[in-house]
């Protein structure tokens, strides 16, 4: 079994890798197993559902249009500095990608970018790969917009290298079709003072699963890990995310929160934190909240952290799933506020608050909009199970 290890017994059995670090990283897509459902880093995905993914099959012609706002935009073959600089597959997917795509797009941000470089993924159906290489140079500061919309099988990896004292903000964004699937790898790597910030935003898409992998490599890099979901009937909305601190005061903030409504809604977060052995004054902390809206949703939280030297500033988790707070709807009741428009404002302000972070003020109206139309959809479908009762 890859990733497997012998116990330390010597007896027959082999123990399963559990810890994200341990995970098997091969470019060969040979030498992953195809996943059953079984494996730690699948158990939680609807694997059935992602067969085509697991084929390995040629792309369709036009699966996707990737269209990039910046005028320059290279490419890098395999074996191209940076491509490979911080990316290695952990699973079958993104090594299949990473075979199947022989020229991937190359972002380089340098001195002060006001605007944000736009990347747009649009979908017409079919199996499509990606690679998208965010480089941001010494010093620099900028923002990396990614949108994705339409419908198609896509198995997409995104490679950050953030340098020394630049300050990078990567936002993807999954507006998907109903009939969706995407699968995504993001791995990065921060260097000494340098900063990245990075969120993802899931709300369209049947299966959506979108990991990012970041290693805080250099002295005072920092990382700052934000997530939001909101899912409906059917959909799953995945996130496993993993934060190494490997430098030395090195430090990151992670704060994952989604919201669910309607039958076989499922959100799946993991976060997993290694404190590595040289990475003395650390200050790390990761959190996901879930809000459960109606009957039939379901929220998966696990949070892990692992620690390897003694000398850190701090270091912490917590998670939370739950339907609404009953003292917060009385106390907007009991001031005249109707309980459909009670319940709005509650969600509303409890996902505001990672929108708030990405700062995009036209993303962020688009975002707000976008979580109204949600609520308005699960008040309409709470207030339609009560007539039905």
């Amino acid at each position: 079994m890859p990733g497997a290890k012998a116990h330390t017994d010597g007896a027959w059995s082999v123990i399963p890798v559990q810890t994200r670090s341990e995970r098997l990283r091969s470019y060969d897509p040979a030498a992953f197993d195809r996943p059953t459902g079984r494996e730690v880093a699948w158990k939680h995905t609807p694997v059935d559902r992602l067969g085509d993914l697991f084929d390995g099959a040629d792309a369709d012609a036009d699966a996707i249009v990737v269209r990039v706002s910046s005028a320059d935009a290279p490419t890098l073959a395999v074996g191209a500095s940076p491509r490979g600089n911080a990316f290695e597959p952990e699973d079958l997917p993104s090594a299949i990608a990473w075979t199947k795509v022989d020229a991937a797009r190359h972002i380089v941000v340098e001195g002060e970018r006001d605007e944000p470089v736009v990347v747009t993924v649009e979908g017409h159906g079919g199996i499509a790969y990606e690679h998208l290489v965010i480089e941001a140079k010494p010093f620099a500061k900028g923002t990396v917009l990614l949108r994705h919309s339409g419908t198609a099988e896509l198995a997409q990896n995104v490679e950050i290298v953030v340098a020394d004292g630049a300050h990078l903000e990567v936002v993807t964004v999954q507006d998907w079709a109903a009939d969706a699937v995407h699968v995504a790898s993001h791995q990065a790597v921060v260097h000494r003072d340098a900063t990245l910030r990075h969120v993802v935003v899931s709300f369209g898409g049947a299966v959506v699963r979108v990991n990012p992998s970041v290693r805080l490599a250099g002295t005072g890099s920092h990382a700052e890990l934000y997530g939001l979901s909101y899912a409906d009937a059917g959909q799953h909305l995945e996130s496993q995310v993993f934060l190494f601190h490997e430098g030395a005061e090195t430090s990151g903030d992670v704060l994952y929160k989604g919201a669910l409504q309607g039958t076989g809604a499922r959100s799946v977060w993991i976060g997993d934190v290694l404190i590595g052995p040289h990475a003395v004054g650390t200050d790390s902390y990761e959190a996901n909240r879930n809000l459960v809206l109606t009957d039939g949703a379901r929220a998966e939280s696990i949070p892990n952290l692992e620690i390897e030297t003694g000398d850190i500033r701090g270091a912490g988790h917590a998670s939370a799933t739950g339907r609404f707070d009953d003292e917060q709807l009385f106390y907007l009741q009991a001031r005249g506020i109707p309980e459909s428009e009670a319940r709005r404002l509650v969600v509303l302000g409890f996902l505001t608050e990672i929108v708030q972070r990405i700062g995009l003020p036209e993303l962020e109206a688009e975002l707000i909009a976008a979580i109204e139309r949600e609520l308005a959809a699960g008040i309409a479908l709470i207030e339609g199970e009560r007539v039905t009762a």
